[in-house]
């Protein structure tokens, strides 16, 4: 069994709040959920209006396969220009 895990830093700039805040972050996890067979949920910063941790898992029995979906992801959040990202981490575990 392999796990792949993503954790996504953003920054947004033009919020104000913490709804502004919560709105962009259901978008993205209703999105990514949607339209991958993937695991998110915001797992930091939860207080911070400005910035949004965001973390993926998916599991499979292909290595390859786990970094391609983690990788696709990554685009699919890039692409919608919902907010700056300012880091990833990626890890793929052997189980």
């Amino acid at each position: 069994m392999v796990v792949g895990i993503l954790k996504v830093e953003f920054l947004l700039f033009d919020n104000r709040s913490l709804k502004g805040k919560r709105k962009v972050v259901r978008s993205m996890v209703d999105k990514v959920k949607s339209k991958f067979n993937a695991s998110v949920a915001e797992v930091g910063a939860n207080d911070k209006w400005q910035k949004i941790e965001l973390g993926v898992s998916t599991v499979g029995n292909d290595r390859r396969h786990v970094d391609s979906s983690l990788n696709h992801i990554l685009d699919f959040l890039e692409s919608l220009c919902l907010a700056q990202i300012v880091n990833t981490e990626m890890d793929i575990i052997n189980l």
